[in-house]
């Protein structure tokens, strides 16, 4: 197999970003056939070499995995969490999988599950520019002028959110579109419009749909959903240095 870049190599095992690996080797913390190393234009043998993190050996999975996971009220986004059901909980594979991006405890719907690295990487990371579409209800009624405003853009955590597309549904209840994931961005937005958010539900993260899965359900994404989505949003860098 092709020597490749040890940054590169973490991010396709799911360590971490191509960027965090980077500060990984820097400060000491991975090693190569037990030896440690700190040079960033470091390259490994996948098939070969002994990969490790603090000590925690590292490899590339045999297979990609690729789920979406109807996520239920109550249930925490994160691999692990004393005292709270996981999303990973909930999928019963023998192979270590971990969700893309968040859903905040108290909202539901459609959630991707990985065990591809670089999918993770640049699925999670806004400048890629994918989309991920809600269906909101509110506590009371919105105005036009207030579903605007988050269409255009508003302050919010320091900076402009970007603009949104945003589709009434009934006087309490919209769908929006956004290409940026800040944290609880839509509760935050609906609170700062003098309103409140009583159920938030991801209907769709770029061309993958929740579809008609319950909650708690999973399923394996279909062999078209795999490829128009790694066409899309992980398409391949290349690695020629």
């Amino acid at each position: 197999m092709p020597l490749v870049r040890l940054q590169k190599f973490l991010s396709a095992a799911g360590v971490c970003s191509r960027r965090k690996g980077e500060s990984y080797i820097v400060a000491g913390r991975v090693s190569v056939n037990g030896q440690t190393v700190t040079e960033l234009g470091s390259r490994v043998d996948p098939e070969r070499d002994a990969v490790a993190v603090d000590g925690a050996p590292v490899s590339l999975p045999a297979e990609r995995i690729y789920i979406a996971l109807n996520k239920p009220k109550g249930v925490v986004s994160s691999c692990r969490q004393k005292h709270a059901k996981t999303v990973v909980d909930l999928v019963d594979i023998p192979e270590r999988v971990y969700p893309v991006g968040r859903l905040d405890k108290d909202s539901t719907g459609l959630l991707i599950l990985t065990n591809d690295g670089r999918l993770h990487q640049r699925l999670a990371h806004p400048s890629f520019d994918h989309e991920k579409e809600y269906d909101v209800t509110l506590a009371f009624p919105i105005t036009d002028g207030a579903l605007r405003k988050m269409a255009d853009g508003m302050p919010l955590m320091g900076s402009r959110t970007r603009a949104a597309v945003v589709k009434r549904v009934g006087p309490r209840r919209f769908r929006v579109v956004l290409k940026e994931g800040r944290n609880r961005q839509i509760r935050r937005m609906v609170r700062k419009l003098g309103n409140q958010v009583t159920r938030l539900e991801r209907l769709r993260t770029a061309n993958v749909k929740l579809g008609r899965l319950s909650p708690g359900q999973w399923r394996h994404l279909s062999e078209a959903e795999k490829k128009r989505l790694l066409k899309d949003v992980a398409d391949p860098e290349p690695d020629t240095s």
